[in-house]
């Protein structure tokens, strides 16, 4: 189901590596977007640059839903890796805490699609990892609002640095869902859906996700 009526997005992750590779992209075209922001990171690049930002810590309930009031899409691309634990951060809080407050909000602010960004694996999740994701996954499933998940495989750009394996691999014809995602490629497939508003209530991953990277000329 697509839509000709404007979007509004709503992006939480706005200040991570696709986030703000999706923040260039949606600038550059001038399309609607109110990125979150901490405040202790709203003077930091890129973040200090962009021309309007929801500035609240996800925490403060009412604030979120006041700021995503008249956007009618939230993307979420809020995750952590292990290598953060030490700065306080965990799956609980990061990956499964801000999907719940994203999703109280959105059902307050009348939202009516999201886009979660979540990873290959989580439909058989094995770690705590994927079990993280599966549970945002789930949270998103039970909101009532309709929702289009991505899954990505590894990605490659910026920090990501994927092994040379699974490009090796990716070229195999059975193996080809397998290969690393480039950010760009990410970005762009997450603007394209949240404009749509299509596939909802779909989970794209493997051949479908890339169907969408294919489709957007990517």
């Amino acid at each position: 189901m697509s839509t000709d009526s404007p979007r509004h997005l709503f992006i939480a992750g706005a200040t991570g590596a696709t986030g703000r590779t999706l923040m260039r992209q949606a600038l550059a075209r001038g399309l609607d977007v109110l990125p979150h922001v901490r405040p202790k990171s709203t003077g930091t690049e890129p973040a200090s640059t962009w021309p309007k930002k929801a500035v609240l810590e996800l925490a403060d309930a009412p604030a979120l839903a006041e700021a995503m009031r008249g956007c009618t899409t939230v993307l979420q691309l809020i995750g952590t890796m292990r290598k953060r634990f030490a700065a306080g951060d965990t799956y609980e809080s990061s990956d499964i805490g801000t999907t719940q407050q994203l999703v109280d909000a959105a059902k307050v602010a009348g939202v009516d699609h999201i886009v979660l960004l979540t990873s290959v694996g989580a439909g058989r999740p094995v770690g705590a990892y994927l079990k993280a994701k599966a549970e945002a996954e789930r949270i998103v499933r039970d909101s009532g609002i309709a929702f289009t998940m991505v899954r990505p495989p590894a990605l490659e750009g910026e920090y990501h640095r994927p092994p040379g394996l699974l490009h090796t691999l990716g070229k195999l014809p059975l193996l080809g869902n397998l290969k690393p995602m480039h950010l760009d490629q990410l970005a762009t497939v997450l603007l394209r859906v949240a404009e749509r508003r299509a596939p909802i209530n779909a989970v794209l991953e493997g051949k479908s996700l890339w169907a969408e990277v294919e489709a957007a000329g990517r």
